[in-house]
């Protein structure tokens, strides 16, 4: 597949409602781009750490994580790592980051420390697709995914009270474009543990299409027992079991997404 363009395009997939699917969207995703032949760096800006984890990266093979790039100021590329998937790198996180906020404090610019230090890959050519997966909360961690990203990829599970937390993160969105990041832009908001047997599914699914239209992919991710595994073998669902449905939509959300970036690019296809 084609690239879309040279210049790097940053995702931040955020979600403050955890149990969403953000996590594993956010390893899939990056999983099925770099499959499809894009280098991708997946910056886990969580505090839990699961997008590490479920990469195959465990705490002690962190010697180096986003903590000490927004805290201590390290650059960017001295924490990335190779993961076994060809393409998919990894800027890993560790539970130190629960206390940036409070460490920060009233710092010069602390909303800006990420976008500050991913400025010199914008300018490389070592990757495509920057991911960051966002913590489940709006806080400084977020604000600064959000602020360093090009556009914000949103998760919704398929269920009622999901609907309810969507109003508030497309609000932040707003402030964030209104005060730091006038660019920031919705990727798209992908619906996810689509469960085919359960009707208020289908119900939530049309509601949200209802309500933000072409802002919704058309790819839903189902819920998949294999891909609920796969974390716990430290993989990605592609990599664990390929052909599963869980596996298969996400393949398909991933050229979903570079449609939309060569739709925005005016690049025919």
């Amino acid at each position: 597949m084609p690239e879309i363009s040279g210049r790097v395009r940053i995702f931040a997939v955020a979600n403050q409602k955890g149990g969403v699917g953000k996590t594993t969207t956010a390893i899939n995703l990056g999983t099925a781009l770099a499959a499809i032949g894009t280098r991708v760096l997946l910056i886990d800006s969580d505090p839990q750490g699961n997008a590490s984890t479920g990469l195959g990266v465990l705490p002690h093979m962190r010697s180096k994580t986003l903590y000490d790039v927004l805290i201590d100021g390290a650059p960017m590329k001295a924490i990335i790592i190779k993961t076994d998937i060809p393409g998919l790198f990894l800027a890993a996180a560790e539970a130190d980051l629960s206390g940036v906020e409070l460490e920060l404090g009233q710092t010069p610019r602390r909303g800006f420390r990420l976008r500050d230090a991913l400025q010199p890959l914008r300018d490389g050519a070592d990757f495509d697709y920057i991911l960051i997966d966002c913590p489940p909360s709006l806080n400084l961690l977020t604000v600064n995914a959000m602020t360093a990203a090009d556009a914000v990829l949103v998760p919704l599970q398929c269920e009622f009270f999901a609907l309810e937390g969507l109003t508030q993160l497309l609000r932040t969105v707003e402030q964030v474009r209104g005060a730091l990041n006038p660019s920031l832009e919705i990727q798209g908001v992908v619906l996810t543990m689509y469960d085919k047997r359960n009707s208020s599914s289908a119900l939530v699914a049309k509601d949200v299409r209802d309500h933000l239209g072409d802002r919704v992919y058309e790819t839903v991710i189902p819920r998949n027992v294999r891909v609920s595994e796969a974390p716990s073998f430290g993989k990605p669902a592609i990599i664990y079991d390929l052909h599963c449905t869980g596996s298969q939509a996400y393949l398909k959300l991933a050229r979903e997404v570079i449609g939309r970036e060569r739709k925005r690019a005016s690049i025919p296809a």
